[in-house]
């Protein structure tokens, strides 16, 4: 496992409620190469992007509808909090997706916040139209690596999948409306179990020729570690640009912050995660919630990445979100400095 080298000033170390903890506030001193049981170090990037799919990603497997003006609310938090991209919803039929029904609503609602790009998820050409006429400025497309997982989830084998996405990358050129790529079960599927990383780099591949500015490599179901991480990346690096890609990891098996170090070692500075630790897969039985953005930033402020975001903001925004869903947050971080419903 990565060895890091830090010195930290014992001065950030403050007591809450009788226990010692870290200030979020607090200076450390990180060392910011990272070396891998006899490998040479590898340089970690300066900035992080942080994607935030909590609004999207992170509710719509919720049972309950969670209102639109929860959801409104939430957004603009997020964005207050200084995160730079929020997924905001998806342009699904309602009878596949109830949760996302309110996707006008939403769109019409949110405080857009300048320098803040809002996505949305669109499964066909469709979703799009709907997307952009909801004032959508950018949207994303998804596929699997996964056949099995490609027709549970969107009813259609990956290479129709493909061919439906081409309709909506013309469309969003004639527009001028950037598209991002999703590839699903890039580290294991429920239905398939291991996924070769060869069958990754060609779906990834494919989106990138098509037009898509950045393919989001997602591990759905939580069961990658380090070294699955490190083969499918090395496989897809080579088709696609690594300054191109960026990592979706849900953390199922509690392997997801190490397998975020191992993408930034190789390169990665873009990087999703859920508010909360909120999600799953409607699709995926057994996935538990994306990494908690909360916990990302964390380790990347503790590595000395900046990410723009202002951590304690951000846990507020997570406290009001799992308060509306009378629930306990998912993340460690804020677990641990006591934000409680």
């Amino acid at each position: 496992m990565a060895a890091l080298i830090r010195t930290i000033n014992r001065s950030i170390f403050i007591s809450r409620m009788g226990h010692p903890c870290l200030a979020l506030g607090g200076s450390a001193t990180v060392a910011k190469s990272v070396s891998v049981s006899g490998s040479s170090s590898k340089r970690l990037p300066d900035r992080v992007k942080i994607v935030e799919v909590g609004p999207r990603d992170g509710l719509q497997n919720e049972k309950t509808i969670v209102p639109a003006e929860t959801k409104i609310r939430l957004i603009d938090m997020l964005s207050d909090s200084g995160l730079s991209v929020i997924e905001a919803t998806s342009f699904v039929s309602p009878k596949w997706v109830p949760q996302m029904a309110d996707q006008m609503e939403v769109m019409k609602g949110i405080r857009r916040k300048p320098g803040v790009s809002y996505p949305v998820l669109t499964p066909n050409l469709k979703g799009f139209q709907a997307a952009v006429e909801a004032g959508a400025s950018e949207v994303a497309i998804f596929g699997a690596a996964s056949e099995l997982f490609s027709k549970k989830n969107i009813n259609c084998s990956v290479e129709e999948s493909l061919q439906r996405f081409e309709q909506v990358m013309v469309a969003a050129k004639a527009a001028g409306v950037p598209v991002r790529g999703y590839v699903s079960c890039v580290l294991g599927c429920p239905y398939e179990g291991k996924v070769a990383p060869a069958k990754v780099a060609k779906v990834a591949k494919r989106l990138y020729s098509m037009g898509c500015y950045e393919i989001s490599l997602g591990d759905t179901i939580g069961v990658g570690t380090p070294g699955g991480m490190s083969e499918m990346l090395e496989a897809v690096s080579k088709v696609v640009p690594v300054g191109a890609l960026a990592v979706h990891c849900h953390d199922t098996y509690g392997q997801a912050l190490a397998n975020i170090l191992v993408a930034l070692q190789m390169g990665v500075s873009v990087v999703d995660s859920s508010v909360g630790g909120l999600g799953g897969c409607p699709y995926a039985q057994g996935a538990s919630g994306n990494v908690a953005t909360e916990d990302v930033v964390y380790m990347l402020h503790g590595l000395g990445i900046q990410t723009g975001v202002d951590l304690p903001k951000l846990m507020d925004a997570g406290a009001f979100i799992c308060h509306s869903l009378n629930r306990r947050t998912s993340s460690k971080v804020s677990q641990a400095t006591h934000c409680k419903l």
